[in-house]
């Protein structure tokens, strides 16, 4: 039980995000009224997504170094939790574009950079599935994950703050932060932050659990 407390831990935060997210009252800022609760939620979908792709990076160029196929496994396997989380990061940004910018899909700049951040991703793991050969699966996909990592920050966080956008925190639209004086919506946020990235760690450790699994049937075969 002691070894598990992490996972515990991620339970407990995201059950008091969830309930206190939703029952809290909370400051009223600008056009978002009570949407700015998703803020607890869409937020840390990226935070939970940058954490993934960080352990696939990882990963990857250990196996470069390496050629252990068990850090392909981590590699692969954080990749689509990560890519899982980006959706969700994105889906639950959409149902907030809906109701505070008058569109699901829009032409924001953040929005826009962040779905072709997300194709990118998708390309690494239809990219892992037109090889069966195994080695030559983990060296290509590594080289291109390295890749995707690199163009990852930029188009989701860089650029998005060098250009006007719709987006809190950017050039002409002030964040949270200040609206919430008394601090209020930030006792929940950070938290929810933190057990969102351990519980899509927990995620990926079970997919990686499955996929050496399957890797032990195909090597004795």
């Amino acid at each position: 039980m002691a070894k598990h407390w992490w996972k515990i831990l991620s339970v407990i935060i995201i059950l008091y995000t969830i309930i206190v997210g939703l029952s809290v009252k909370i400051p009223i800022i600008a056009n978002n009224e009570e949407t700015s609760r998703n803020l607890f939620y869409h937020v840390p979908m990226w935070i939970a997504m940058y954490t993934q792709f960080t352990i696939s990076l990882v990963a990857s160029i250990m196996y470069l170094a390496s050629n252990d196929l068990r850090k392909d496994i981590w590699a692969s396997s954080a990749g689509s939790v990560g890519v899982l989380f980006g959706l969700m990061g994105f889906a639950t940004g959409s149902l907030w574009a809906t109701y505070t910018w008058g569109g699901t899909i829009t032409d924001d700049p953040k929005q826009i950079s962040t779905a072709l951040a997300l194709l990118i991703y998708l390309a690494y793991l239809v990219l892992r599935s037109s090889f069966h050969d195994i080695d030559k699966r983990a060296r290509v996909s590594a080289i291109f994950n390295v890749f995707a990592f690199a163009l990852l920050i930029p188009l989701t966080y860089i650029i998005p703050r060098m250009v006007d956008s719709l987006h809190p925190g950017s050039t002409s639209s002030p964040g949270f932060k200040a609206a919430d004086t008394e601090g209020t919506m930030m006792r929940i946020f950070y938290p929810a932050m933190i057990g969102w990235a351990l519980f899509s760690v927990w995620l990926a450790t079970l997919r990686v659990r499955f996929r050496k699994l399957a890797l032990k049937k195909i090597i004795h075969a």
